[in-house]
């Protein structure tokens, strides 16, 4: 089953400057996002697979936009994240169906590696709902500068049948991180964890 899409989107987030202090190269976020028609709205359904496969095609598809918003090889990006609001008729089992590791696995070739689990979120509100996409280092998910969310909305979705599904990628971790922990560039990225 392929999805119904009745929109994409895709939001691009550049912070140059943090707190008065210059942030260079500037840290760059991009969200793609898909509406998509939920096929098992309003009713109970055992068998979620189809949703499964709408997630491995999303995965591809918003993978690639989101690449292409942040302007750089799918190799140099650095933390990703995913999320899925619902509308009313729909429930979050729906969500966890398209953001299954169906979804995960096409994203991950698009990079080139992704050791790490991508950090998910799930919802179910209205239309022009917020949500967040957790963010976390692709490769090794104990780098804390990578610890981060990107907020999004779409003003007329979810619908009431309809699902919004995002993938956000970064070209870097938090502005001006200076926690401690792991550092980016000391990851090995082997085991998923540092």
């Amino acid at each position: 089953m392929s999805p119904r899409i009745r929109k994409l989107l895709t939001v691009v987030e550049e912070t140059r400057e943090e707190m008065g202090r210059p942030v260079d190269p500037p840290t760059r976020r991009a969200a793609a996002i898909a509406v998509i028609q939920n096929p098992f709205a309003g009713r109970y359904v055992e068998d979620l697979s189809d949703l499964m496969a709408i997630g491995a095609e999303l995965g591809a598809l918003l993978a690639a936009q989101a690449i292409e918003a942040l302007g750089i090889p799918g190799t140099a990006v650095q933390s990703y994240g995913k999320a899925a609001l619902v509308g009313e008729n729909g429930e979050l089992e729906h969500a966890a169906a398209i953001l299954h590791p169906l979804l995960g696995a096409p994203v991950r070739r698009a990079l080139g590696k992704g050791a790490a689990l991508i950090p998910s979120s799930k919802k179910r509100s209205g239309p022009g709902t917020p949500f967040d996409i957790p963010l976390g280092h692709k490769d090794a998910a104990f780098v804390r500068s990578h610890f981060d969310a990107m907020e999004i909305r779409v003003t007329d979705a979810p619908r009431a049948n309809e699902i919004v599904v995002a993938i956000a990628l970064t070209n870097a971790g938090r502005p001006l991180p200076r926690i401690g922990g792991l550092r980016a560039d000391e990851a090995k990225g082997d085991d998923g964890l540092r």
